[in-house]
């Protein structure tokens, strides 16, 4: 049997499943009926793969339909979440933590182990990319016949997470179901943030779909002086750092600015080399990444988990650099686009 990339989101939504059961029977937390509910609800949609669909068609008699409604079922999960979320349904409760002269005492005796399993994370991922692109015949017989290179990525980095996993295990002493609390405790901390990236992502695709980047491009063209191309240049780096800091995605915002600036005016009117574009714009994207408390993976969720005063403290240090390299960016883009 081949190695599919929904066997991944079947673990993501088991493991989504029992943090929302170790919710719902803590009783230290305020909200654990929500907060179990919302991460339930999470869990249920990555469970949801070919089958569901397949099973859907055969209940409503038609495959066109049975899509659209367990799409409206996912729609509607999604939006139930928001309003959880946007209600105060996802709180803090009690996670069976050592105290904290348990836990410098647990520090002292592991000393520097501490760092093995997180290093086990990206060494193994970077073992098994290179293994499978060396070894072709072992690519086909884990995943098929075909190019898997996202999937060869991703499986890695799951091998790693587990053998890391088993690491902690071993050096703490502890038992599984505590590595699911603290699973838990990481989760509720960052909260909604979580699934923020995935949410703009899907974003973005919404706004290419409805003509966003049409629209911008009108825009421009008829506003700006784009003919110079300094100002071409200028206006889709900052433009994708602006639409980065609105959305708080760069993956989100690249194809509105691509498809309404970059690729009419830059590559078509200019001439420009595409792959300068895309490569110097999306580290334009990242510049406002480093800008927005929409990034909030970024620059929110460390604030939190470090328990700072100031919650945009991240983002304040970052400003100065953002704005540099945002500066950088554009003087590389009209150097190096029309070589």
């Amino acid at each position: 049997m081949m190695f599919e990339q929904q066997y991944l989101m079947w673990l993501a939504g088991v493991i989504l499943l029992m943090v929302a059961l170790l919710s719902w029977r803590d009783k230290a937390n305020p909200r654990r009926f929500t907060t179990g509910l919302f991460w339930a609800l999470y869990g249920v949609i990555f469970l949801i793969g070919d089958g569901a669909y397949q099973l859907a068609a055969q209940w409503a008699g038609d495959a066109a339909q049975g899509k659209r409604m367990l799409n409206i079922g996912i729609g509607i999960a999604v939006v139930a979440m928001a309003l959880i979320a946007g209600f105060g349904g996802v709180r803090l409760g009690s996670y069976a933590e050592r105290d904290n002269a348990q836990k410098e005492a647990s520090a002292q005796r592991l000393g520097n182990k501490l760092f093995l399993p997180a290093l086990a994370i990206p060494v193994v991922t970077v073992l098994g990319v290179l293994a499978f692109n060396h070894l072709p015949d072992l690519q086909a017989r884990v995943f098929g016949p075909g190019n898997h290179a996202t999937l060869v990525t991703l499986f890695s980095m799951m091998v790693g997470c587990l053998l890391g996993w088993l690491l902690a295990l071993k050096f703490t002493q502890e038992k599984p179901l505590q590595s699911m609390q603290e699973t838990r405790r990481l989760l509720d901390a960052v909260g909604w943030a979580f699934i923020l990236p995935q949410i703009l992502a899907t974003l973005g695709l919404l706004f290419t779909t409805a003509g966003v980047g049409t629209a911008i491009s009108h825009l421009t063209e008829h506003y700006l002086a784009v003919n110079n191309r300094l100002v071409a240049v200028a206006v889709y780096a900052i433009g994708m750092a602006l639409l980065t800091m609105i959305m708080g995605n760069a993956f989100a915002a690249f194809p509105i600015v691509t498809a309404g600036i970059g690729i009419p005016i830059l590559v078509l009117q200019h001439g420009g080399n595409p792959a300068v574009m895309a490569a110097i714009g999306m580290f334009s994207g990242y510049c406002g990444t480093l800008m927005t408390p929409m990034a909030a993976n970024f620059n929110i969720v460390p604030a939190r988990l470090l328990e700072l005063p100031d919650r945009n403290a991240v983002i304040k240090a970052q400003i100065p650099t953002g704005v540099l390299l945002l500066l950088i960016n554009i003087f590389l883009l009209w150097f190096m686009m029309f070589l």
